[in-house]
């Protein structure tokens, strides 16, 4: 499965099942050749996974691969680092200061000279026991005192210092160098001044999704995982493309990062579902076009057609509905639910019940949509159809009464809405749905400057 493709000079990331990453990995090289192969990064999406109870017979899956190619030899990587763990900080940087400054003390010695490494370094200390020594950056031991010890120090034999006498000084001012017993210095290295630990192609510090982020989309992967793919294979500006892009998570992080984007899908639910994302996140600080869904009456006929059911998922996002069940036969009546709370807080969810209709319609759908809204006890019903509806219909639409909010607001309990109507802006009479809407998952309000999105160069819908 072909999840992210990263601008044409850069790098391409594949991710798939293990089960099928060597199928994945033989059609890749095929396509770009063995050589392009930069890395199989391992992504460990989970801590434990047992199916044990169900008859499970095999250890739990819990990581993904993500297979990285570049199209040539001349590819975007950016250095990526990740936090020092408490484990490498315990071994690496064994050493603490009275301020509580991890560090470790490194060699300054290497294995060839450059430049100017041939001096002798100058050290001094108290003649006590237990003193340690410290630099003589004044010589001092030019002019002695009775109590103190002064020494010269060369690297060890077969080496030469790896810093200039101007650098080694530099470091000496600065408390960098601390002392053995025999007057050799190091460096202290601090752990708060180091980038990290390099990327390495085990990512085990991503976890999946949770709480107010998990939009509830079933291959939602986590906005970490995908910024740590953009920032190292994407600079500011590039192009990012995702061809299966889901609930837009690739997207949401794209835009944040400043990057173009490129997102598809074949589903009109998962283009609604971005839409609701974009919305959330960046409000309008986003531009974008949705090309391929229908911007018209002819076009909408012409989906209704061809495929019902995503007719219906494209008609509810017009009204920032979300389908209830894409089995068919499973509906119970109801196509798509708007939830809504009209109270003060801890106040009861209140929801719309949508029916969408294709073909002809007539009072007997709006008679069923009645019995549902009974049924579901929900406060409004939307018929959403191609058709005008008939007089009798309005009729037995006025007949079932009006839903009174608490803010003293209102609302048909039964509403007809036609696709031209939905097309030239008109919406459902309710309670204001940008204030109360709780039918899909919000997305974390983005923080990022501001960058409009260019047009992007692929001509019309139909090219």
């Amino acid at each position: 499965e072909l999840r992210y493709v990263l601008k044409p000079t850069g790098s391409i990331y594949l991710h798939c099942d293990p089960t099928a990453s060597h199928y994945l990995k033989m059609l890749m090289d095929a396509i770009f050749g063995p050589a392009r192969m930069l890395n199989e990064i391992c992504w460990k999406r989970s801590s434990a996974h047992s199916d044990a109870k169900q008859g499970m017979k095999r250890c739990g899956r819990i990581r993904d691969l993500l297979l990285v190619y570049s199209k040539g030899e001349d590819y975007t990587w950016n250095p990526v680092f990740t936090p020092y763990t408490a484990d490498y900080l315990q071994s690496e940087y064994r050493h603490v200061t009275p301020d509580g400054r991890y560090y470790k003390e490194t060699d300054l010695t290497a294995a060839k000279p450059g430049g100017d490494t041939g001096y002798e370094w100058r050290v001094k200390r108290r003649s006590v026991k237990g003193a340690r020594w410290k630099d003589d950056l004044e010589a001092e031991w030019e002019n002695p005192k009775q109590d103190h010890e002064y020494q010269g120090v060369r690297p060890y034999r077969g080496r030469y210092w790896a810093y200039s006498l101007e650098n080694m000084t530099s470091f000496a001012r600065e408390g960098r160098l601390i002392h053995r017993s025999t007057g050799m210095p190091r460096l202290m290295q601090f752990a708060d001044e180091m980038p990290g630990v390099a990327l390495q192609d085990l990512w085990d510090d991503i976890p999946p999704e949770l709480g107010a982020r998990d939009l509830g989309y079933p291959t939602q992967k986590p906005e970490a995982l995908l910024e740590r793919i953009m920032q190292s294979s994407s600079n500011d500006g590039d192009v990012v493309l995702d061809p299966f892009c889901g609930c837009g998570t690739a997207i949401a992080v794209a835009q944040r990062l400043n990057r173009r984007w490129i997102g598809i899908d074949i589903t009109h639910l998962a283009i609604s579902l971005i839409k609701h994302r974009l919305h959330d996140g960046f409000g309008k600080d986003v531009e974008y076009k949705v090309l391929g869904e229908p911007v018209s009456l002819p076009d909408a006929e012409t989906l209704a057609k061809q495929d019902p059911y995503q007719f219906q998922w494209w008609s509810l996002g017009l009204v920032g509905a979300r389908p209830v069940e894409q089995k068919k036969g499973a509906d119970k009546g109801i196509d798509g639910r708007l939830y809504f709370h009209d109270e003060a807080e801890g106040g009861k969810t209140k929801q719309i019940i949508f029916s969408v209709k294709a073909g002809k319609t007539s009072v007997p759908h709006l008679r069923d949509l009645r019995g549902v809204i009974d049924r579901e006890e929900a406060q409004i019903g939307v018929l959403i159809s191609m058709q005008q509806p008939t007089a009798p219909m309005r009729k037995e639409a006025a007949s079932a009464g009006f839903y009174d909010s608490p803010w003293g607001t209102r609302h048909p309990r039964l509403q007809l809405l036609t696709v031209a109507e939905l097309l030239a802006g008109k919406g459902v009479d309710c309670p204001p749905i940008g204030q109360v809407n709780v039918t899909f998952k919000k997305a974390a309000k983005a923080k990022r400057k501001r960058r409009e999105q260019p047009e992007l160069p692929f001509g019309q819908s139909g090219d």
